[in-house]
């Protein structure tokens, strides 16, 4: 007879989406009976993984999940492994967002590093299907399957509301860096003026001191799962310029939400958002577009009606949490069962 499944996540503690991802889904696996457990390694195991300890699996565990950047020197012995791509950083867009020493780092360790994990694991899933190609295209790894992030649904819920806020409201909810469009936010709300504002969570660097923004702009400070749930509530919208996304985890949890979104039809957003369906597109770094898509959702209360609709719709019927459990939970079957190394 078989060992009941047991799920171990040695994982290195980045504070980044990654880890959330970790966390959610450990949380949800347990919640569904499946014994879980996350071991936290500190930073230094990314880039120095010589100076901790190797941990020892749980006697429990019969499959190990793993992201991509974890180096060798702590992946299981005797465990199968299935291995996560969040993003693929050697991404050529990736590019002009990159430090000089970053770019090194990069390029000589990390692709190092992701290298091996590819070729190594059992399994190894993307969590977009940009992601995979780009993931496909850099390692030459054909056997990538796709399972998008999860949102949970029974906690991410509409507000009931039938009319938008005066001024009209739109959300921000990311890191502050210029990979996500930040720069852009500032001209973006100068040309709307005063019938609209943006309000927006800061980023634990505090960079969005960086980016001033004008009057119609103020910051929501660090929020918790709670407070972040309440911001979507208050919001009319979600505003997301970002330029490249391994996924788009915010625009799913506003979708679940019942916000539209306006966003860059860039990387992997355009499997999030629905263009026209469940919130408006615009071309990178096109202002004047960011404008006229904020003004006609504004200016059009039975569109904004009908796009938190079909938003809602569109979040519980692709990327509710519980079939991303589903689908892990097939692959952690399937890995069980068949002979490793």
């Amino acid at each position: 007879m078989s060992p009941p499944l047991g799920v171990w996540f040695p994982s290195i503690r980045a504070h980044s989406g990654a880890d959330v991802f970790t966390e959610r889904l450990c949380t949800a696996l347990n919640a569904r009976g499946i014994r879980a457990e996350i071991h936290w390694l500190p930073l230094r195991a990314e880039y120095a993984p010589w100076s901790v300890p190797v941990p020892r699996p749980p006697g429990w565990a019969t499959v190990a999940h793993v992201n991509s950047w974890l180096p060798q020197r702590f992946w299981p012995q005797g465990l199968p492994v299935v291995c996560t791509v969040h993003s693929c950083v050697h991404d050529p867009a990736f590019s002009p967002f990159k430090r000089p020493l970053q770019r090194l780092y990069h390029r000589f360790w990390i692709r190092r590093v992701e290298n091996a994990a590819l070729n190594r694991a059992s399994r190894v899933v993307a969590v977009s299907r940009y992601t995979a190609h780009v993931a496909r295209a850099v390692f030459g790894c054909q056997g990538i399957e796709v399972i998008h992030n999860g949102v949970n649904t029974d906690f991410f819920t509409p507000a009931p509301c039938e009319l938008t806020n005066r001024p009209f409201r739109f959300l921000y909810v990311g890191n502050w860096d210029a990979r996500k469009g930040v720069d852009v936010l500032s001209p973006i709300l100068r040309e709307l003026g005063d019938d609209f504002e943006l309000v927006y969570t800061a980023d634990r660097s505090g960079q969005h001191r960086r980016y001033p923004l004008p009057s119609n702009a103020r910051c929501l400070g660090r929020l918790d799962a709670e407070g972040l749930r309440a911001a979507y509530a208050q919001a009319d919208a979600l505003l997301f310029p970002s330029r490249l996304e391994g996924f788009g985890l915010v625009a799913a949890e506003a979708m679940a939400c019942g916000l539209p979104v306006i966003a860059a039809g860039s990387s992997s957003l355009p499997e999030v958002v629905a263009d026209g369906q469940t919130g408006l597109l615009c071309p990178v770094d096109d202002v004047a577009a960011f404008v006229a898509a904020a003004r006609r959702l504004q200016g059009d209360v039975g569109l904004w009606r009908t796009m938190r609709l079909a938003a809602r719709e569109r979040a519980v019927a692709l990327f509710d949490e519980a079939k991303q459990v589903e689908r892990y939970l097939d692959l952690y079957q399937q890995v069980c069962t068949k002979p490793h190394g």
